[in-house]
């Protein structure tokens, strides 16, 4: 049965994880793996879902399946978090097991509903996107996105590829805090895709796994909401891992905004069919959680004003980077960094230079020279902007 089956590669930032782990010194510093860590390092729990949680334990009792769409009333406050106003008869959601099930239940819609589509993804974007269309029986095109000069969105180039972009294809979009490069497209990039896929015909799917870690939660999710209420078709994967910190409950959902209140109701059987024959019945602990958090004033109010503290000391220990790397390499070659949003930014590195910073300090990047700033300790900041100079960054 398995002996004509050949080895598969291990996930770069998965082996990172295990390679960090393995190594003995006390100094170490991981920069690579994509979770938020406080001033001492630890991936916390926040005290809203601590608080939900509680609760939930106390009032729940059963563990009964709750059905295919699982959480509905999550569904409706993800929708309503993410979109705003949104016209709810043209809308089908669906509880998914992370971002990643929200990415993978999507992309297995599309091949459904049109097998062999092209889906469009930036260059770079995160390495899951291309793996799970590969998975689904879909093919990739790539364009344009960032340009390692400048650390910034090429636009010009991206819309000039993505003229090609036509009626069943997929255009896939960061909605912010784009991974891994932090570089966004402004409101009047989003106004221009909106106008070229209303005039080309393509779907745009956008996958926001960071809402809130940006500018603010309205903010991270306007231009999303500006290009939702002028499509006729658009798909949504959104992810709670990082805003809520709910990594490893995999707490996600998948939206679809159709042309129509009658082609939703189609959207949504097919959506709870895919659903049944992959998982089943998606997980409800995490869901829950999530929907009291937004459903209850008072949780709300905890879970917002954490989410903002997460945001500003990302937002601080970008400009403290920045401002370390331009004393210690005099340069404002690495200013972008304190511009850029979100975990991630681009640093420009060699793979050579990665593995130095690994080997001779300590320090782990994805090869790629993707930082994770939320790897970042306060008073640390200095060894790091120096360790980055001796190796010639």
């Amino acid at each position: 049965m398995f002996s004509t089956l050949q080895p598969t590669p291990a996930d770069p930032i998965l082996q990172l994880a295990a390679d960090f782990r393995a190594d003995p010194r006390e100094n170490k510093l991981d920069l690579g793996v994509g979770v938020y860590k406080d001033s001492s390092g630890l991936t916390v729990i926040p005290k809203a879902v601590k608080q939900a949680e509680a609760q939930l334990i106390e009032a729940q009792d059963t563990k009964s399946y709750v059905g295919l769409l699982g959480d509905t009333a999550f569904n409706d406050a993800m929708a309503s978090l993410v979109l705003g106003e949104h016209p709810a008869d043209r809308l089908s959601a669906i509880q998914t097991p992370g971002g990643s099930g929200a990415l993978w239940i999507l992309m297995s819609l599309i091949a459904k509903a049109k097998p062999g589509a092209t889906v469009w993804v930036s260059t770079p974007t995160w390495g899951n996107h291309r793996a799970i269309a590969a998975g689904v029986g879909l093919s990739t095109r790539d364009y344009p996105y960032f340009n390692p000069a400048t650390r910034a969105v090429e636009f010009d180039k991206m819309i000039a590829d993505l003229k090609d972009a036509g009626p069943g294809d997929v255009v896939l979009l960061h909605g912010c805090c784009h991974n891994p490069t932090g570089a966004n497209l402004t409101e009047d990039n989003w106004i221009t895709l909106t106008e070229m896929a209303l005039e080309q015909g393509f779907t745009p799917l956008v996958d926001i796994a960071y809402q809130g870690f940006g500018d603010g939660l309205a903010e991270d999710a306007a231009n999303l909401r500006l290009m939702a209420a002028k499509v006729p078709e658009m798909m949504i994967a959104a992810s709670c891992s990082k805003n809520f910190a709910l990594y490893r409950d995999r707490v996600g959902c998948a939206m679809v905004l159709s042309s129509s209140a009658a082609e939703a109701k189609v959207v949504e059987a097919n959506l709870k069919t895919l659903m049944r024959i992959s998982i089943s019945m998606p997980p409800d602990h995490g869901a829950a959680l999530v929907r009291m958090i937004l459903t209850d004033t008072a949780l709300r109010s905890v879970w917002e004003d954490e989410l903002t503290a997460m945001r500003s000391r990302m937002l601080a220990l970008r400009q403290s980077l920045a401002d370390a790397l331009r004393e210690r390499t005099n340069s404002d070659r690495f200013d972008f960094i304190a511009h850029h949003r979100g975990m991630f930014s681009l640093l420009g590195a060699t793979p050579e230079q990665v593995d130095q910073l690994r080997d001779q300090h300590g320090i782990y990047l994805i090869r790629d020279s993707r930082v994770n700033v939320a790897g970042l300790k306060e008073d640390r900041i200095t060894e790091v902007a120096e360790a980055m100079a001796n190796v010639g960054l």
